[in-house]
């Protein structure tokens, strides 16, 4: 599909926006915009998909996007019936100060974290932390200051690269054709609610109206992955944030994450986590 173009307009006096989305769906749509998307998740978990990435987000994480790079945000079904989420969402464009302000010697880290951008970033450690609260802060500032904070908050950024991790790959293309406007989400969708069974070749296929063959060449080309190992990261994320909640055993999160039996959760836990679902449970101080 073409991911879908959303234009991002700022106040008639601001030259950039920051704002509190309280609404989970509010970008459950693939989709990319020509503005530079900062998100904090202040409360809230999911999966979030950026270029080829696909990674779970948490509380206080925050996520850099740079302009055109398609995306999609998927919160847990809890946060559709029980609770709220709450995220703060800063866009702004990479040249709204001008043609030369990036260019001068002073901002090259600027300029270079902007590029960094466009393959997404997770804002790790100190630097998310204080990325955050400057965030709330200008909630409440006025447009002068949210200028200064905006300027602090890429600063912070880029003096934090050691701690950043880059998430999409750089093969990554964002090129779709007109004829593919709604395949991806559709895809996305049908596979966010049904990963825990077994998803055939083709129905996939029936949902992006394509041949079943034509499908995996299609996704491969777009996605920098097979269909195949795309599900297995989405079950192994499944798995993790089961066990964070710690409601499960082990046995339980295997089938409710969709693996058959246990030799294979395992084996693919830790392909895509590095680690076993046992240590990766200690991780977060829940060992038992």
């Amino acid at each position: 599909m073409r991911a879908e173009l959303r234009k991002v307009s700022s106040g008639a006096t601001e030259s950039f926006s920051v704002r509190r989305d309280l609404v989970p769906d509010i970008n459950n749509r693939w989709h990319y915009h020509d503005v530079v998307e900062l998100i904090c998740f202040k409360e809230g978990s999911g999966t979030h998909f950026i270029g080829d990435n696909i990674r779970r987000f948490h509380n206080n994480d925050v996520v850099l996007i740079g302009s055109n790079l398609p995306h999609f945000t998927r919160f847990d079904s809890s946060y559709f019936t029980q609770v709220n989420p709450n995220m703060l969402v800063l866009h702004f464009r990479e040249d709204f100060w001008g043609n030369t302000f990036l260019n001068i010697p002073e901002n090259a880290p600027v300029k270079s974290l902007l590029e960094r951008s466009r393959r997404g970033i997770l804002i790790n450690g100190e630097a998310g932390k204080k990325v955050a609260h400057l965030m709330e802060e200008m909630l409440e500032a006025s447009p002068q200051s949210r200028l200064l904070m905006l300027m602090q908050i890429l600063y912070a950024i880029a003096e934090g690269k050691a701690e950043e991790r880059l998430l999409s790959s750089m093969g990554f293309s964002a090129e779709y054709s007109e004829s593919e406007q709604d395949r991806i989400s559709a895809i996305y969708d049908y596979t966010l609610n049904h990963f825990q069974r077994k998803i055939y070749l083709e129905e996939i296929a029936e949902v992006a109206k394509l041949a079943p063959e034509s499908f995996c060449r299609y996704f491969k080309s777009r996605m920098k992955k097979t269909y195949s190992d795309f599900v297995l990261e989405i079950r192994v994320g499944h798995a993790c944030k089961l066990l964070i909640e710690d409601n499960f055993n082990l046995k339980q999160i295997c089938y409710e994450s969709g693996f058959n039996n246990g030799v294979t959760f395992h084996r693919y836990f830790k392909r895509y986590t590095g680690m076993s679902p046992t240590n990766y449970r200690k991780e977060f101080g829940l060992g038992r």
